[in-house]
């Protein structure tokens, strides 16, 4: 699991509160200790410069996140989650509805044609896709659930030799699920793919744990592309469940010989790291807050992350709203833009270009 030492500090400070202590009185016992844990805005996160939103949704839809990818002739796909729109409740029927579309255009500023929908199931749902290429096969991987309430998250995969399809799906699906009496109990989802230094398949993921409410970070490896893949001892790998807070939406990749993980910020972990001793139940969860982002060499053990990204209305000047699904577009082994969920505005969300990102400059 992540090194917590440097949260010592902040577990006396709930220790504190839960003892009765007024919160005045903990915070004062604890500041000199936690001034001196404020992270950085990282280099990835300086380089990053406002693009544009994309992809509105058709009438009575929902339109949420984007995987891209260049295929052999330049042309960009982005496969999203498309879900029916349920009135109050905006995109309350991902749970059972969910459907991945997929578009193409030939650069980022569109225009963007539906190809079709790559992936629907009257019986399942079909959601937050992540997309990559390894040797000749793209592979996309997937969180899915049965449509019925009640049904816990799961991930699948599916691969195929054209981004046009057809798509074949993993005859194991779904490859990681829930398992009593582990990390992942209550549910597995929103994962995230690469291949790793050694040419291991890696599938890092969104777990929870039975009976509580924090969401940690979580991984699988396999041998083989079609698994089985087989969640590490280590499990979870990255929580903050000690001071009662979470990330979510991590997006993982190996570059330049280092293992790095984007993670939306859902309950201001960042405040938290920096002394931002806010109680608890002020925290608003839902990712209002920047991303983070984990450097690691062997994408085991991460250290303490610097900012990775920041909100829309710093990007756009929009009215604060939810940022979410971090994902890179790669062009010749290199990061090109930053794409990101979006649950203020019509459209699936927004991009941010990559502007002469120095890597090698945060910590490990």
């Amino acid at each position: 699991m992540l090194g917590l030492d440097y949260l010592k500090p902040l577990r006396n400070f709930i220790g504190a509160v839960t003892m009765g202590l007024s919160l005045s009185v903990a915070i004062s016992a604890c500041a000199d200790e936690i001034s001196s844990l404020s992270i950085e805005e990282s280099s990835f996160c300086k380089s990053l410069v406002p693009g544009q939103y994309l992809l509105p949704a058709k009438e009575g839809w929902w339109n949420w996140g984007m995987a891209p990818i260049y295929d052999e002739a330049g042309k960009l796909h982005i496969f999203n989650s498309s879900i029916p729109y349920m009135g109050s409740r905006g995109m309350g029927y991902w749970q059972s509805k969910s459907i991945i579309n997929h578009y193409v255009a030939d650069s980022v500023e569109g225009p963007f044609e539906l190809v079709g929908t790559a992936f629907s199931s009257d019986t399942a749902t079909y959601h937050n896709p992540q997309i990559c290429k390894v040797g000749d096969t793209y592979v996309l991987v997937f969180l899915c659930k049965p449509a019925t309430s009640g049904s816990l998250q799961s991930i699948g995969m599916a691969t195929a030799n054209s981004l046009y399809g057809p798509w074949t799906e993993n005859p194991n699906n779904p490859i990681i699920k829930p398992v009593t009496g582990t990390s992942n109990a209550a549910h597995a989802s929103n994962p995230t793919f690469l291949v790793d230094r050694d040419g291991k398949f890696r599938i890092y993921y969104k777990s929870m744990s039975e009976g509580s409410n924090c969401r940690e970070i979580s991984l699988a490896i396999a041998d083989e592309l079609e698994g089985p893949y087989l969640d590490v001892s280590s499990n979870p790998l990255i929580s903050f469940k000690q001071i009662e807070r979470d990330i979510e939406d991590p997006y993982a990749f190996f570059y330049n010989d280092t293992y790095y993980m984007i993670v939306e910020d859902r309950m201001d972990v960042a405040g938290a790291l920096s002394g931002e001793l806010e109680p608890l139940k002020k925290i608003k969860n839902g990712g209002y807050r920047p991303g983070l982002l984990f450097e690691s060499k062997d994408g085991i053990h991460w250290g303490r992350p610097e900012l990775g990204y920041d909100t829309d209305a710093s990007y756009f000047g929009a009215e604060l709203s939810r940022s979410e699904r971090p994902h890179i577009l790669w062009k010749a082994g290199k990061p090109e833009y930053l794409f990101l969920a979006n649950h203020g505005s019509h459209e699936a969300g927004f991009y941010l270009q990559i502007d002469d990102w120095q890597t090698g400059q945060g910590q490990e």
